[in-house]
């Protein structure tokens, strides 16, 4: 379902892109975060239209490899627009008091649990076992804990310091189970046929009744967003039209996901079926990113920042 929802929006996107006339220049420059992964490569069509100069807005555009990369920079002012978790992005807003919301979700569930083996085929087989995970303090943590907590499962968890930590380790054989997001999980079994894919951590989420799984989204600066309303407008438009290219055309999406250096070329050609980029905003979103908040919140109100946002963290555009 989540991937027919991919699909349906992007072809919505470029119908619309196409019957709308271009976006008009703002003459605003915007510092822009996104990490390596499935917003990173969602990002790439707009990379290269900023280097061409055929987009709205110019932007600057950082490649991180961990939310904290990120989140100092939003708060200080450095950075305007950032993709980071959603719980990230919600924590953000109680930190700052209102300074950082929320313009839409960007990602539904990427998680998956690889094995180098074939003992695991449910949550509960990996009762006792060592699991090698990524994403400590975003919604991977969340999301892991309470698929866990839910089954009854106690596990032991290792947590690498960055997605890519995470790979190599597997890898080197240190671990033969692995928590990965992708475009991770495919470069772990493109490069050993030994790892399968054994459990899809969205299908776990949803089979608990909790709904999407929304685990990425676009943060902003208020004060950004009120000094430069035109600017902000015109790059949920043209991300829209990135995300879009991405879904919709993968193998182009692939080559300048390569030439940003966010994933080689025959993986990102390869992951983006599974990495479930959408481009959720205005009226589409709130609903189930608030679910999906409450649902953390309810496990551990501090994966949010200590309590549920208000109706402002939720921005309509």
């Amino acid at each position: 379902m989540k991937k027919f929802l991919a699909i349906l929006l992007s072809l919505i996107i470029i119908i619309g892109a196409t019957a709308c006339s271009k976006t008009k220049k703002t003459d605003v420059t915007v510092n822009i975060g996104v990490l390596k992964g499935p917003t990173g490569m969602s990002a790439a069509w707009l990379m290269d239209q900023n280097d061409q100069k055929l987009s709205a807005n110019e932007y600057n555009f950082t490649v991180a490899g961990t939310p904290d990369a990120i989140t100092g920079q939003l708060i200080n002012g450095d950075m305007d627009i950032a993709a980071l978790p959603t719980n990230a992005i919600s924590a953000l807003y109680n930190k700052t008091e209102g300074k950082i919301s929320v313009l839409g979700v960007n990602a539904l569930g990427v998680l998956y649990i690889l094995e180098n083996g074939n003992s695991i085929n449910s949550v509960s087989d990996l009762a006792g076992k060592t699991v090698l995970a990524s994403g400590k303090g975003s919604t991977a943590e969340y999301v892991l804990n309470y698929i866990l907590e839910k089954n009854g499962v106690i596990a032991e968890i290792v947590w690498a310091a960055e997605h890519s930590e995470a790979a190599t380790l597997a890898l080197k054989g240190d671990y033969d189970i692995v928590m990965l997001p992708e475009p991770f999980v495919t470069n772990v079994t493109a490069k050993s046929d030994a790892f399968r894919v054994a459990l899809d951590l969205t299908e776990e989420w949803e089979a608990l009744g909790n709904g999407e799984l929304t685990m990425g989204g676009i943060a902003v600066r208020t004060a950004f967003l009120e000094e430069h309303p035109d600017a902000v407008k015109a790059f949920v438009d043209e991300y829209g039209k990135s995300v879009a290219f991405t879904n919709s055309q993968p193998e182009d999406a692939a080559k300048l996901i390569a030439k940003y250096e966010i994933a080689a070329e025959e993986v990102a050609k390869n992951a983006i079926p599974r990495c479930n980029i959408v481009w959720l905003h205005g009226k589409d979103y709130k609903a189930v990113l608030e679910n999906f908040l409450g649902v953390v919140y309810d496990a551990n109100p501090s994966g949010i920042g200590g309590k549920m946002p208000g109706n402002d963290f939720y921005l309509d555009y």
